[in-house]
């Protein structure tokens, strides 16, 4: 059960990143205006967001791509999470300098914080798999 509900986690993270993604580099100005809060965060820069779009591709990707091949797994869901991490802890930096109102993490928190807590789940999952699974590389092989 465990096992089957983290993969489909996985897979919607997953297809959620690309969508966002593929939304983003198609049409970056109807993004733009489609996602409530970005208009609050300065000018549309279409390079930017479609600069933004392509690692929401590469995200979505990892986190499917790691559903499809265990072997690799930790470190396809791993990397994906740090980014995401990087870009929650950022809008809470801009809350503390007081660049934005602490509201923000409220309306941000499904689209922003809340991938970053699952992919952290995600990739704890993965870990303890890791060491479980039978033919699984053990993680001290490694460091060898």
């Amino acid at each position: 059960m465990t096992r089957a509900l983290c993969i489909g986690v996985a897979l919607a993270l997953g297809v959620a990143a690309v969508a966002n993604g593929l939304f983003m580099l198609a049409s970056p100005e109807g993004w733009y205006f489609a996602v409530p809060g970005v208009t609050t965060t300065g000018p549309f820069n279409q390079h930017f967001v479609r600069d933004i779009g392509l690692i929401f591709l590469f995200i979505g990707a990892a986190f499917l791509t790691g559903a499809a091949l265990p072997r690799y797994r930790i470190v396809l869901w791993a990397a994906p999470t740090l980014w995401l991490w990087s870009h929650a802890l950022f809008h809470f930096w801009e809350v503390a300098v007081g660049i934005c109102g602490p509201s923000v993490l409220a309306r941000d928190f499904p689209a922003v914080t809340l991938p970053a807590l699952t992919a952290t789940v995600l990739t704890f999952w993965a870990i303890a798999e890791g060491r479980t699974a039978a033919g699984a590389r053990p993680l001290r092989a490694l460091h060898s």
